[in-house]
C-alpha cells in the first residue's frame, strides 16, 4: 500500500516546542520565580530578563532584609539577576494594572492586600522613585502601585 502523506506536513509551530512565550510583564516572571524557589526552599535563584524596575523592586525587598545580594550578570542582551534568598518570603506578587493611589488610599490598600499591619510591604512607582509604602507616607506623595511583598 501507498504511504499516506498526512505526517509529512506538519505545521512548523508543533515542531518548535521550545518557542518561549511573550513576556506579558518581566516583573512578574521575576516575582514568580522568586516566589516557586523560595517555596522550594532554594537558597540562589536567577530570573532573566533584567530590567530596571526590576533591579529597584529587588533593592526593595533587599533594604527590608527579605532577599540576600543581588548579583547582575550583563550578558549584552537583557541581562540576568542572581537573587540570594533567605528564606524570608512568604508571597511576592506584581498588581496589574498599576492602579493611582492617592496618599490616603494607601493604608486601605495596605489592610487589603497584606496579612497584618505589622509586616509586609506594597512597592510603589512615585514621582521620586521606585519605594515601598511607608517610603512613599513620609515622602507624603501617592503613586502607582506595581506590587508586594510580605
Amino acid at each position: 500500500g501507498s504511504p499516506s502523506g498526512t505526517h509529512c506536513c506538519r505545521s512548523p509551530a508543533s515542531a518548535s516546542p521550545l518557542q518561549e512565550m511573550v513576556r506579558i510583564s518581566v516583573l512578574r516572571d521575576c516575582l514568580n520565580g522568586i516566589c516557586n524557589a523560595e517555596k522550594r526552599g532554594k537558597r540562589q535563584v536567577q530570573v532573566r530578563p533584567n530590567s530596571k524596575v526590576v533591579i529597584k523592586f529587588l533593592q526593595v525587598m533587599q533594604k527590608h532584609g527579605y532577599i540576600g545580594d543581588l548579583e547582575i550578570i550583563d550578558d549584552h542582551r537583557a541581562g540576568k539577576v542572581v537573587v540570594d534568598l533567605v528564606g524570608r518570603i512568604n508571597k511576592c506578587g506584581v498588581i496589574s494594572p498599576r492602579f493611582d493611589v492617592c496618599l490616603g488610599d494607601i493604608e486601605q490598600l495596605a489592610s487589603n492586600i497584606l496579612p497584618s499591619r505589622q509586616f509586609g510591604h506594597l512597592v510603589f512607582t512615585t514621582p521620586y522613585g521606585i519605594m515601598d509604602h511607608e517610603e512613599a507616607r513620609r515622602k507624603n506623595t501617592g503613586g502607582k502601585i506595581v506590587g508586594f511583598f510580605f
